[in-house]
């Protein structure tokens, strides 16, 4: 009988060339573009998806942008440029920090943040993260502010819901910022704007409306995680990002993506999101993940909560000729 890491394994050729013939197909009936754009961000997604383009299309009409900003990991850059080193293709930097400042959302975050910590300044890093015992305790998602001096030095307090919603759109206008190029420059080039959203992300709303979730095409969000990394070894994505922690790179002071939204690892999280969707017998998964039937039940009432209330994310405008049964021509 095949486990659910079992069934979480995929046929990396057949699947690198359902993924190619999609991408190739799209360039060319939509309408009958050039080429592929990618924001290659250092991680293993964008790796990836850049990998399949060049799979799909040839190099020569794949295009990436790398887009840090003042808060970026300068590692993101570096890794950013060894794929597009490996791959070959055409490619510029696009600093955004000009743009998210244009906003105002560096200085009203930072106001937010002085509010609770009045010693705050440019000197400090900060981040914000979930409790991360959720197999064990029922709990409600409540953000902590996490601040760092540089000393080592560090305070944490939890947010308020005004507060998170701040820091949050903040952040989000980084992640739109990114979009903005991606168009900016594909429009001018004719090419597609490739996604980058796994379905682990996709599923549970880690991503942002208009920002990484508003693209042309999505080349792996009905990939887990940990099928990207199969495909990731096919493609031989470099090794520093098959063992970098993935993290959003929003935040001054590094997170993952498990401390900031998914509370799990992905070799736990992934088998259990598995489970979720295709609601299999919860004893069976217990044994084989070696967990209790309880801390599964409190799993599934968080992938519940999550994808309950990012589904207006995943879908088109609501709009009264489609949404609004009263609504007649």
């Amino acid at each position: 009988m095949k486990t659910i890491r079992d069934l979480l394994r995929i046929d990396p050729g057949r699947e690198s060339g359902i993924v190619r013939d999609f991408m190739a197909a799209r360039v060319k009936a939509t309408p009958k573009r050039d080429g592929i754009i990618v924001g290659v961000s250092g991680g293993i997604d964008s790796a990836l998806v850049a990998s399949l383009a060049v799979d799909a299309v040839g190099k020569d009409k794949v295009y990436g942008l790398i887009l840090p900003e003042k808060e970026s990991n300068p590692d993101s850059a570096v890794f950013a440029q060894k794929v597009i080193d490996k791959l070959g293709i055409r490619h510029h930097t696009v600093d955004l920090t000009d743009a998210v400042g244009s906003f105002r959302a560096y200085q009203t975050r930072d106001e937010i943040i002085k509010s609770i910590f009045p010693e705050y300044n440019d000197s400090y890093k900060f981040n914000i993260y979930l409790p991360q015992n959720l197999l064990d305790v029922d709990r409600y998602n409540f953000y902590t502010l996490r601040i760092d001096d540089g000393n080592g030095n560090r305070q944490e307090r939890r947010l308020t819901k005004s507060q998170f919603l701040a820091i949050t759109s903040a952040a989000n206008v980084k992640i739109r910022s990114r979009m903005i190029a991606l168009y900016f420059w594909g429009e001018q080039m004719n090419y597609l704007v490739a996604g980058t959203t796994n379905k682990t992300e996709f599923m549970l709303g880690d991503f942002c409306k208009f920002g990484d979730g508003g693209t042309d095409i999505e080349c792996i969000s009905h990939l887990y995680k940990s099928q990207v990394y199969q495909l990731g070894e096919r493609y031989g994505i470099p090794e520093e990002i098959m063992v970098r922690i993935p993290t959003p790179d929003t935040f001054s002071l590094t997170v993952s993506d498990k401390d900031f939204y998914f509370c799990l690892p992905f070799d736990i999280l992934d088998p259990l999101l598995y489970a979720w969707e295709y609601k299999l017998d919860v004893d069976s998964v217990a044994s084989e993940l070696n967990l209790t039937v309880e801390q599964i039940e409190r799993v599934y009432r968080d992938f519940d909560s999550k994808h309950t209330t990012t589904e207006h994310i995943r879908q088109l405008p609501y709009a009264i000729e489609r949404d609004w049964p009263a609504y007649t021509a």
